[in-house]
C-alpha cells in the first residue's frame, strides 16, 4: 500500500505532534501556516531592542517524562528548572497565590467574613452544583467567591460564573479545608498547593525553541492561508492559487474557523460553530530598564478598573529573554466576540497598560520604557460556557463523519496545556493513518 497523503493544518504544539507521531510510521506530511512563520501561539519574536516575548504566556510544567525529555532534547538540554513565584493583586494588596490559602495582610474584616461564610458553609446542606458559581459557593463561601474569583471570571473568561460549567476546573483551582484557610490567614508562611511548583523553559530563543527538532519532521508551507475544504473530493484550497489533495487531514485551526471553510457544511452544524465562545487578547509586552519589577513570575489581578487580567515577567523565565540589567513584562487584557468584542487596534492598549502598571506600583516615574510593543490574538482562551458543551458535540460529530482529525487547543475546543496539545497532535495523527487506510483499501477493493 502506498504512503498515506497527510495533510496538517497549523504548525504549533498540535501540529508537530502530529508530524511527529507520523515520523514514527514513516510518514512525511505536509503542513500548511497561513503564518510567515511556524509556531503558531508557541511563536517567539525578539525585537530590535533586543526584548523576547512569547505569543502569550508559556511555561512548560508537564510531569510526563516523555514530554520532559522530548522538550529536553530539543533544545539540547539547554533549559532553566524554576521554582515557579505566584500572586495577585487586589485593591492594593499583593497576596500569594492561591488567594484561598494566603488570605494572611487582606483587612482584617475582609479574612473574617471569608472565613465565616467558609464555615456556615461547611455546615449547611450540601449544595446543588450546576454552574461554576454554584460549585465556588460550595467550596469557599459567598464573600470569598463574589470578592475574587467570581471577579476573575468577569475579566478573564468575559462572562459570570453562572453562565460556566466545571468542566474545565481540573486541578486549576484548588478547593482547601478549614486548617488550610486558617492557616493562611494567621501566618504568611503558608504550603504551596498550587497545581505548578517548579516549571521549565528554554535557556535561549524562547518558548519556540521546544519545536526546533520537530520542524524537519514535516514539509512546511507557510504563508499558506486555506480558503475552502472540499470534503467529498479531499480538496484544500489556498488564497495563493494552490489546490492539493489529502488522504487523510490534521487540523489545529479554530473550530469556528474551520467549519467556515467547509464546503456544504450543514447549518445545524455551521450554527453551533458560532455558539463556540473563546475569548480575544491584546497583549502588551513592555521592556524596562530594571529587573527587580516584581518578586513573582505571574501575577493575577481581581480589580475591574485595572485593564489587564494577567501579568508575566519573561525575563524571570531566562535572563537571555532581555539585555543585561533590564526587565520585560506581559500583559494580557482580554475581550470576547461573544461577551465583549475588541475594536480599535492592539497598540491602543500600550498607553492603558503602562498607565495601570503605575497606578498598581510596578513601573515608576523614573524607568525608562525601552520597549514597547503589542500583539492582537484573535483567539486566546476557551470559554467553558453554557453553549459549549452542546455545541462542540454537534461540531465534532460531524468533523468525525468526515474524517477529519481536529487536535490541540482550538481543534479539541478545550483548556488543554502544551504538553496535552502536543499528545493531542499525536492521537489526531492516529486517526488521520486510520482513515486513510481505510480510503486507500476501498480504493484498492474496487480495482480488484
Amino acid at each position: 500500500m502506498p504512503t498515506p497523503n497527510i495533510v496538517i493544518l497549523g504548525t504549533g504544539m498540535a501540529g508537530f505532534g502530529a508530524a511527529y507521531r507520523l515520523h514514527a510510521e514513516g510518514v512525511m506530511p505536509v503542513m500548511y501556516d497561513k503564518n510567515a512563520y511556524y509556531g503558531g501561539h508557541t511563536a517567539s519574536f525578539r525585537y530590535e531592542s533586543g526584548f523576547l516575548f512569547d505569543v502569550g504566556p508559556h511555561i512548560s510544567y508537564t510531569k510526563d517524562p516523555r514530554i520532559q525529555d522530548l522538550f529536553a532534547d530539543s533544545v539540547d538540554q539547554r533549559y532553566e528548572t524554576i521554582q515557579i513565584n505566584l500572586n495577585n493583586y487586589w485593591r492594593g494588596y499583593w497576596p500569594l497565590h492561591p488567594l484561598q490559602v494566603h488570605l494572611h495582610g487582606l483587612p482584617e474584616d475582609v479574612i473574617v467574613k471569608v472565613i465565616t461564610d467558609f464555615v456556615e458553609e461547611r455546615q449547611a446542606p450540601e449544595r446543588t452544583v450546576n454552574n461554576y458559581a454554584d460549585w465556588l459557593l460550595a467550596s469557599f463561601g459567598r464573600t470569598f467567591a463574589e470578592l475574587f474569583p467570581m471577579q476573575y471570571t468577569r475579566k478573564y473568561h468575559l462572562t459570570t460564573a453562572e453562565n460556566m460549567s466545571t468542566d474545565w476546573l481540573g486541578p486549576r483551582v484548588y478547593r482547601p479545608n478549614l486548617e488550610e484557610v486558617l492557616r493562611g490567614a494567621l501566618s504568611p508562611a503558608a504550603p504551596h498547593v498550587h497545581y505548578v511548583t517548579h516549571f521549565r523553559y528554554p535557556s535561549d530563543g524562547g518558548f519556540m525553541c521546544y519545536l526546533k527538532k520537530f520542524v524537519p519532521l514535516g514539509n512546511l508551507k507557510l504563508s499558506h492561508e486555506l480558503l475552502s475544504i472540499d470534503p467529498r473530493t479531499r480538496q484544500l484550497t489556498f488564497s495563493n492559487g494552490l489546490v492539493t489533495h489529502y488522504d487523510g487531514l490534521v487540523s489545529s485551526v479554530p473550530l469556528p474557523d474551520l467549519i467556515r471553510m467547509i464546503q456544504g457544511a450543514p447549518p445545524d452544524v455551521v450554527e453551533a460553530s458560532r455558539r463556540l465562545a473563546c475569548s480575544t487578547c491584546a497583549v502588551v509586552n513592555i521592556g524596562v530598564n530594571r529587573e527587580d519589577l516584581s518578586p513573582a513570575h505571574m501575577t493575577y489581578f481581581y480589580d475591574e478598573d485595572i485593564c489587564f487580567a494577567r501579568l508575566g515577567f519573561p525575563h524571570m523565565y531566562s535572563p537571555r529573554n532581555v539585555p543585561q540589567g533590564a526587565g520585560s513584562i506581559q500583559a494580557e487584557v482580554y475581550f470576547s466576540d461573544k461577551y465583549k468584542p475588541f475594536t480599535g487596534s492592539a497598540e491602543d492598549w500600550i498607553d492603558p497598560v503602562i498607565r495601570d502598571l503605575r497606578r498598581c506600583g510596578l513601573l515608576r516615574e523614573e524607568d525608562q520604557i525601552m520597549s514597547r510593543k503589542a500583539m492582537f490574538l484573535r483567539y486566546a482562551n476557551i470559554i467553558f460556557d453554557l453553549d459549549r458543551a452542546a455545541a462542540l458535540k454537534t461540531v465534532h460529530s460531524y468533523l468525525d463523519d468526515l474524517g477529519i482529525a481536529y487536535c490541540g487547543r482550538y481543534g479539541e475546543w478545550g483548556y488543554l496545556w502544551t504538553d496535552e496539545s502536543f499528545k493531542s497532535g499525536e492521537n489526531a495523527a492516529e486517526r488521520a493513518l486510520a482513515t486513510a487506510a481505510c480510503r486507500q483499501g476501498s480504493t484498492a477493493r474496487i480495482f480488484v
